[in-house]
């Protein structure tokens, strides 16, 4: 659905749609978790869903905004016509990603790189960004576009331990990080909208690597 609105001109709609999925993907995980089901093929229908909503779409999406900056638009010569494909390195890279994230036995309860769903939302909220926005004439920028093709696409597959969302328990011990974290980005959420999304994205990584330091830390 969202693919079919993006090749319609509707990015906003297709952003809405990358946010329905990313909540039943973190949803479908909870329940599972809940009542303790896991299946192999359960594991590679999720992948498989994955790389279409959280890898081709968001990589859709940069491609159409790649497309629609003034470079690309009056441009003739080679870098405009291939530009707006730069978009789908992280079409690329979310499939390494998930293949990797399948076979690495150290990610069972936390992260190595960026989760493709958190990539995913932030690309969208691009498309949900108000003309008004400070963030606006930035994103629609060539240069911004393809700056965050290339970082979020290593990220995806960088050696960073990133915490991961999956409360075991709802106290506060174990889970510090989450609930500070979820506090912060609703704060942020309520006082820049849409724009806070990429702001998050780098609260995320960065407190990982706090807690992960402080970790280390204490195991010395």
């Amino acid at each position: 659905m969202a693919i079919i609105s993006i090749s319609k001109g509707n990015l906003v709609s297709a952003s809405w749609f990358v946010i329905a999925a990313a909540v039943l993907d973190f949803l479908d995980g909870f329940i599972a978790r809940l009542l303790k089901v896991h299946s192999e093929i359960g594991k590679q229908l999720d992948s498989l869903a994955d790389i279409v909503t959280f890898g081709v779409v968001p990589g859709y999406i940069l491609y159409t905004l790649l497309s629609q900056t003034q470079f690309c638009e009056s441009g003739t010569c080679w870098k405009a016509i291939i530009l707006p494909y730069y978009g789908f390195l992280i079409t690329v890279f979310s499939a390494v990603r998930l293949a990797k994230f399948n076979i690495d036995t150290r990610q069972s309860n936390s992260f190595i790189g960026v989760p493709t769903p958190a990539n995913a939302l932030m690309i969208a909220s691009f498309c949900l960004t108000p003309i008004t926005s400070f963030m606006y004439p930035l994103i629609h920028h060539y240069v911004f576009l393809a700056s965050v093709c290339l970082i979020m696409s290593y990220l995806l597959v960088a050696e960073i331990p990133l915490f991961a969302l999956k409360f075991k328990s709802f106290g506060w011990k174990g889970n510090e990080p989450r609930f500070i974290f979820l506090f912060c980005s609703v704060f942020l959420l309520v006082i820049l909208g849409p724009s806070a999304a990429i702001f998050i994205l780098l609260l995320y990584v960065l407190m990982s690597l706090i807690f992960e330091r402080l970790k280390i830390h204490k195991t010395v």
